[in-house]
């Protein structure tokens, strides 16, 4: 009953997802704020249904879901829509919300169509707190690079159309560049430690926990990689080295190299769970 229920609810949520993305992009054609406020209810509603579908799932595993690449992307897809509702009340840009609504959108029909698998790698047990927070805190911080790639892309989208001079009053909604440079330092800052904590105590729990980890392992590499090339980036950017239409595609490119971490890695990674 059940996972009837669940399978339910997840067609639902696609639905409704789909509905406030094409609403969303209506309302930033022709201005139509009905067309904002009915998305933004719609996407309310999707969040509470993503909640819901996540304490069903505690309920009948006893676990919270991050045990697995299959469970992972749907944390991260929650986690993507809690900022697009953050960023719609708190600081209301429309097209970054638009944006992360749609990443959004993209990881939920992956995991809607991804097979679900019920192998654990990792015994129960074997699963302790500090698993779980290594694994949160890796999400989260892929999260925080999520907002830092929509605002990268959306500052190039500015960029060029200022430098061709093609300003209209289509584009008056974006945030200005200064604004969209603060967020994507904010969402570096924001992710790197995270990422760098997560790092650290998964490393711990593999070593005290497991046989035979390898510290060149691929996934700990990538991650590694990941963490560092972000922090320079960062440090090249506060020194003043990094700074304009460089410096967000380069958060383009960092953020293709997390989602290649986070898929690929998982894969070829000899002890993973996933993260």
């Amino acid at each position: 009953m059940t996972e009837m229920v669940m399978t339910r609810l997840y067609e639902l949520m696609i639905i409704l997802y789909g509905l406030c993305i094409v609403l969303y992009f209506t309302d930033y054609l022709y201005k139509n704020i009905k067309f904002r406020r009915v998305a933004f209810w719609f996407v309310s509603i999707v969040w509470l249904l993503q909640t819901l579908f996540i304490v069903l799932f505690i309920i009948e595993t006893k676990r919270f879901p991050i045990l697995s690449l299959y469970e992972g992307v749907f944390f991260y897809a929650w986690l993507l829509t809690t900022l697009s509702i953050i960023l719609h009340c708190i600081v209301r840009v429309d097209l970054p919300v638009f944006f992360i609504n749609v990443l959004s959108f993209v990881f939920m029909t992956i995991h809607l169509f991804a097979p679900e698998t019920n192998d654990q790698i990792v015994g129960d047990s074997l699963v302790s707190e500090m698993l779980l927070i290594h694994i949160s805190f890796a999400i989260v911080s892929y999260a925080a690079f999520s907002v830092a790639f929509v605002f990268s892309l959306l500052y190039l989208i500015l960029y060029r159309i200022l430098k061709q001079k093609k300003f209209t009053n289509l584009w008056s909604r974006l945030p200005s560049l200064q604004q969209m440079v603060k967020w994507i330092n904010l969402s570096t800052i924001i992710g790197i430690p995270l990422l760098l904590i997560s790092l650290i105590l998964g490393l711990e729990w593999a070593f005290l926990t497991l046989e035979n980890v390898s510290v060149f392992d691929v996934k700990i590499l990538g991650s590694f990689i990941v963490s560092i090339v972000y922090l320079i980036i960062f440090l090249l950017h506060r020194k003043g080295k990094l700074i304009g239409m460089v410096y967000a595609q380069v958060h383009i490119y960092l953020f293709l190299l997390v989602v290649i971490n986070f898929f690929l890695g998982s894969k070829l990674s000899n002890f993973h769970l996933w993260v």
